[in-house]
This record gives C-alpha cells, sequence and structure tokens, in this order.
C-alpha cells in the first residue's frame, strides 16, 4: 500500500531544476524512498519525462554494491546520459552507503561523493536527488561541501493526520492506534499487535543500532542500548550527558564518562532517532545549550523500546505535539520564564517555569503548553501561569485532550483539543 505524501511530494515538485542538489533525509524506513522512487518517480511519468530520462539507484541493495565506489558511480550516471539537449533526472535512493567510515570519521578527509554530486549539477541538464538516514553526513555538509547547492527536505514517519487518513478508523481509535504504535509506514500493512511490536523491535536491533555501530565503530554498543532505553524513558524531561551517565552508573552500576554520552548522543540525534530541543529565555531571548530536552522521532519506537511498560499519557501527548510541530516546519525550543510573585507571608519570591514550546517560523512565533487534562483548576492554573506572563503579544495557546471544540478564553489565550490540533494544519492561525 502506497500512501500519498502529498506535503513531501509537493515539497520536491516545487524544487525542480532549482540548480541545487535535493537531499531528501530522515529516519530509516520512514518513506523517504517511497517518496522519491514511486510517488516522484510516477508523477515524472505523469508530467511526460520519458522513462530513459530517469536515472535511479537503490545504494542499500546488494545487487548495487559495485556503484557505492564514487568514482564506479559517476561513471555508471554519465554512461546513462546520452543526449546533451535532453534534461535527465538522477534520483539516488540511500547515498550514505557510498560514503566510507573514515571519509565519516576524518573532517579533513575529502567525501568522493560529494564531488560526484556537484560535478552532475555542472552537466546543466541533470536534475539531481538523494536520500540519506544519517544528518551529519548530509544536511551538516551542506554548507561546506555543495556550497550553497543543497537543499534538504526532512522527511518524517506518518503524522497522525496521515495515520487517520489511511487507516481507516474513527479518529478516536485512530489515535489510541496511533499513540501506541506510531507513524512509521509499513505498520499499516501489519494486523495484528505482535505483528506490529516485533516489526518496531527490529528496526531497533537490525536497522538503526546496527547502523549506528558499524558506522561509528562503537567500543560499548551496551551504553547506546541503556542511554536509548534512558531517553525513551525521560522523554520531556530536562538532561544532559553528565546526568545520563549517573543515571546509567545507577541503574547498571556501569562507568561511563560524559564525554561518551555526549558523542552517542550525537549519534542518535544524527540518525534521526531522537530530537534535541534547547531552552530559550522568552524575556532575555537567550539559549541554554544543557540541560535540554529529547524527544522521539517516533513515538511507536518509544513505546517498544520500554516494552510497553511506561505509557504516561501526559509525556506521550507531548512527544507527538513536539513531532507535531516539526513535520509543520517550525523551530521548536523549549521555553523558560522567570516569575516573581507573593507567597502568603506577602514576601516575593522569584522562580523559573516552563513553557512546553516555543515554535517559530519565519516572523510567527506561538507559546503552546501540553496539558493531559485541565478538569482540576490548580492544574489549570498551573498551565496557563507561564503563558500569562510572557508579556508579548504572540499567540499563547493550551492544547489539552479535555476540550472540544477551541475557543479563545477571556485572556486571549486559544483553547484547543489534541485531535483537532493534529488533524488540522492552520489550528495555530485560528
Amino acid at each position: 500500500m502506497i500512501i500519498p505524501r502529498e506535503k513531501y511530494l509537493n515539497a520536491l515538485i516545487k524544487k525542480q531544476w532549482n540548480g541545487r542538489i535535493k537531499i531528501v533525509t530522515g529516519i530509516r524506513r520512514c518513506g523517504k524512498s517511497t517518496l522519491l522512487l514511486k510517488l516522484f518517480h510516477e508523477h515524472l511519468l505523469n508530467t511526460g519525462v520519458k522513462p530513459e530520462q530517469i536515472i535511479t539507484l537503490e545504494l542499500d541493495s546488494d545487487i548495487n554494491e559495485a556503484y557505492r565506489d564514487p568514482k564506479a558511480l559517476s561513471q555508471y550516471i554519465r554512461s546513462k546520459i546520452v543526449d546533451a539537449q535532453e534534461q535527465y533526472y538522477v534520483l539516488l535512493d540511500e547515498i550514505q552507503f557510498a560514503i566510507t567510515k573514515d571519509e565519516l570519521r576524518d573532517k579533513d578527509q575529502p567525501v568522493r561523493l560529494y564531488g560526484v554530486l556537484n560535478g552532475l549539477l555542472h552537466l546543466g541538464n541533470t536534475d539531481v536527488y538523494v536520500t540519506g538516514s544519517n544528518s551529519k553526513m548530509l544536511s551538516h555538509d551542506i554548507a561546506s561541501e555543495f556550497r550553497g547547492r543543497g537543499d534538504t527536505i526532512q522527511v518524517y514517519p506518518f503524522s497522525f493526520k496521515e495515520y487517520y487518513a489511511a487507516a481507516g478508523k474513527d479518529k478516536r481509535d485512530a489515535y489510541d492506534e496511533y499513540k501506541m504504535f506510531g507513524g512509521m509506514p509499513y505498520l499499516l500493512t501489519l494486523d495484528s499487535d505482535e505483528e506490529k511490536y516485533d516489526y518496531l523491535s527490529q528496526l531497533f536491533e537490525e536497522i538503526f543500532y546496527k547502523d549506528i555501530e558499524e558506522r561509528y565503530n562503537l567500543a560499548l554498543p551496551g551504553i547506546l542500548r541503556e542511554m536509548t532505553s534512558t531517553l525513551c524513558s525521560s522523554i520531556g524531561s530536562l538532561t544532559n550527558a553528565s546526568k545520563i551517565a549517573r543515571s546509567i552508573q545507577s541503574a547498571k552500576n556501569i562507568k561511563v564518562n560524559s564525554e561518551t554520552i555526549s558523542a552517542y548522543l550525537g549519534y542518535l540525534t544524527d540518525s534521526f532517532l531522537f530530537s534535541r530541543a534547547l531552552r530559550c529565555d522568552v524575556k532575555g531571548k537567550k539559549y541554554f545549550e544543557y540541560p535540554c530536552k529529547y524527544y522521539c522521532t517516533d513515538i511507536g519506537l518509544r513505546n517498544v523500546r520500554l516494552e510497553l511498560r511506561q505509557q504516561e499519557e501526559p509525556h506521550v501527548m507531548e512527544n507527538i505535539i513536539y513531532n507535531e510541530l516539526k513535520v509543520r516546519g517550525y523551530q521548536v525550543d523549549v521555553g523558560v520564564i522567570s516569575l516573581t510573585e507573593k507567597n502568603d507571608q506577602g514576601q516575593r519570591t522569584s522562580r523559573s517555569c516552563e513553557i512546553d514550546f516555543i515554535a517559530r517560523k519565519g516572523a510567527k512565533k506561538y507559546y503552546l503548553q501540553s496539558a493531559f487534562s485541565v478538569s482540576d483548576p490548580a492544574k489549570e492554573n498551573t498551565e496557563l501561569r507561564p503563558l500569562r506572563h510572557t508579556q508579548d503579544s504572540f499567540k499563547k495557546i493550551l492544547i489539552s485532550q479535555d476540550y472540544g471544540k477551541s475557543w479563545f478564553d477571556e485572556t486571549g489565550i486559544l483553547r484547543i483539543g489534541l485531535i483537532d490540533f493534529l488533524l488540522d494544519e492552520n489550528s495555530l492561525d485560528r
């Protein structure tokens, strides 16, 4: 079953022949290959491009192992470009297979593949598209290696809106399924919970861990697994490398230094398993590097990693909202705001509190709180207090599972139900 992913397909179509290398990136098995080699390929054929003008290669296939050598890859592609008057589309899938471990580890060693891609652009009659599953090999190198000629499109697992459209269930049932097993596309072909659980478990062991361990030649693979469990267990909580090191030592009696933890955190985010949200002082406009928060790119992977044992609804909901904001293209930070209030004795006290998310896109900025339930007035006041103290005119939003139809309260804060927020891509602009 192929699900149309119009958001990403339209992004590719819009970037055709813009003089840049189109880089489709994201976590393994989230649908990048289907997007490029099926949906975009079909679009090209439907708009009159001839099959011989489309050069495709799946570098993760053992059949194409010889073309993982950049020189052989270049020769193969150029052998298909037989008419200088024709326009050609080059679609390369999983290009990290054409980058060696030494090229990845040594910053001073040039990545030969990038020279091949730049060379194809210089031909003038080729439009180049690639997919990859490691941001360090792609996004971090765009500015230097592609010299402003790289254009990144990050693909995510299915959003709830995409999942709901394909699942054929009512909203509540679809959400209950989604919050348990997430949005990895292949799940829609599986029927039982056991099959879904086994599939996600295998992704961790056979794909994600294997990729990371082999590419970075990890000395402590067990630590990577412990770190993954720790991060999954503490989504939405402030942490840093030192805290994780102490947690592992306490739980498993394994001593590991914070430098190793910091490096492994980089590997987990570079592979798109996790995303990091920095804290930002709302009034001072400054960022705090540490501590920060980590969120799982797919909530199903998180739940299965924890063997479905930790299903805290508020934390799961917060992670899903974070992912939805990222899918919509927002930069997402955690807000920090200092409050000065009088206690029962009339004394002024100062303390810091958090706004769950500050979402930015261009000139737009939104403050969002995620509250599983606000039926208790004290809980509602706790959630609203930091929003009311921002003292600026940007929109403030409280998302809760309690709400039905959305409305603005007397202080101008938008109250919106979780499912309505997830299904309406324009919900922040109501």
